[in-house]
């Protein structure tokens, strides 16, 4: 990968692969940990309304333009970023980028494409309120960051954004999506000048001159863990997600918490799926995750089962927990585990929207190129010692938390 920097500040990633098509994307360091609690949600706001038309271009203009093609495109935004990407034949690489590149710098917001955006996001946050996975999780994680942004939902709520108007959207855009903020990505098949030559046409000059205020961070602490955290829904099983607040990404052991995580909840041969699953027959899902952030994780377990079924589940995972911190995994399944996790990410990587996924989003993380071969060299060099201390430190129980979803009575 060739990291070129523009002269307003913006980076060019350039990723050539061998493929039929090509993938842009534009990843912007600006998510919903950013923005002050009366604001909150406005960024996801912000990415739902770059959909909806510039002065040259209707909302069905640019889907049109990209899906005639046969390509697909998106966004999404984080708790600190938010990425808008398009993966389509090659020969239309271009295109991509002057439709995106317009989204990005020229959305018009109209009145009435916000109002109607607005009830949009609001039925998606709807949405996730009847979802038991999704309240589970989003209150685990308000538990772990009490007092920070990260423990606010991405999408807001129907309060914060009942008063925003299109003026305030772009306010907030201005001063946010800044070049010294911004990656561009290329990745799959196109001609190295040529691809340059098209994002400094349309990205070149966007912003030029302006310095980045300090991205808002929250204060340290975040908080005193809430330990235990129980809502009722209209469901028949008992959904429960146990969580650890942890380091960031830019710590040294993140490599041994990726095996750690990988070790206990990746996949069907992990530890949580034969005790809980397999053997017992307790749930049909459970699993984990590790989440990092600039200056925070979070590592969880979840699984959904019969209400009179949770407490020994629970008791299963506990004994499991128990295990990985006082006893060092066994050669032969540390060498299986990364193997797993070396074959997924390779695997993975054939694809290109992952590797475009890949590349900006370690890009925002470290401010660098990073090499699918430094991420492998990371997990193939995690001992069986650095398992054992890394899951001493991420399963702490002064940082830990449950949430409960649980059928109304």
């Amino acid at each position: 990968m060739e990291l070129v920097t523009l002269g307003n500040g913006l980076r060019v990633a350039l990723a050539p692969c061998e493929a039929e098509s090509a993938a842009f994307g534009i990843f912007v360091a600006s998510g919903s940990r950013h923005e002050p609690a009366e604001l909150s949600g406005i960024s996801h706001f912000i990415e739902h309304m770059l959909f909806k038309g510039t002065p040259t271009r209707t909302p069905l203009d640019i889907s049109r333009a990209i899906e005639g093609r046969g390509g697909m495109f998106n966004a999404f935004t984080g708790e600190e970023a938010t990425a808008y990407f398009a993966h389509l034949p090659w020969e239309h690489f271009d295109e991509a980028v002057d439709i995106l590149a317009d989204m990005f710098l020229n959305a018009s917001m109209p009145d009435d494409e916000f109002e109607r955006e607005k009830q949009v996001v609001l039925e998606e946050i709807r949405m996730y309120e009847d979802d038991p996975d999704a309240v589970v999780f989003e209150n685990l994680q308000r538990a772990l960051f009490p007092k920070s942004p990260l423990g606010i939902p991405i999408s807001g709520s129907a309060k914060t954004l009942a008063p925003l108007r299109p003026a305030d959207l772009k306010r907030y855009r201005r001063g946010h999506y800044l070049p010294s903020r911004t990656f561009a990505v290329v990745v799959g098949r196109f001609e190295r000048d040529a691809a340059l030559k098209s994002i400094a046409s349309r990205l070149g000059r966007f912003g030029k001159g302006l310095r980045a205020p300090s991205l808002r961070r929250a204060k340290a602490p975040f908080g005193r863990v809430v330990a235990s955290t129980t809502a009722a829904k209209d469901v028949k099983q008992t959904r429960f997600a146990i969580g650890y607040r942890t380091f960031g990404f830019a710590d040294r052991r993140r490599y041994a918490a990726a095996v750690f995580d990988a070790v206990l909840g990746r996949g069907m041969s992990s530890r949580l799926f034969q005790e809980v699953r397999e053997k017992r027959g307790l749930s049909y899902d459970v699993s984990s995750r590790m989440n990092f952030f600039s200056d925070a994780g979070m590592w969880t377990v979840s699984a959904g089962v019969e209400p009179s079924k949770e407490e020994k589940a629970i008791a299963v995972i506990e004994r499991e927990l128990r295990r990985i911190r006082t006893r060092r995994v066994g050669a032969a399944e540390l060498r299986q585990v990364k193997d797993f996790m070396l074959g997924n990410f390779r695997l993975g990587h054939e694809k290109v929207v992952s590797k475009l996924h890949f590349y900006g989003q370690t890009l925002l993380a470290y401010g660098r190129a990073v090499e699918p071969a430094e991420q492998v060299r990371g997990i193939a060099a995690v001992t069986a010692d650095d398992v054992l201390a890394v899951a001493n430190a991420i399963l702490d129980p002064s940082v830990r938390a449950i949430s409960r979803v649980v059928p109304q009575s």
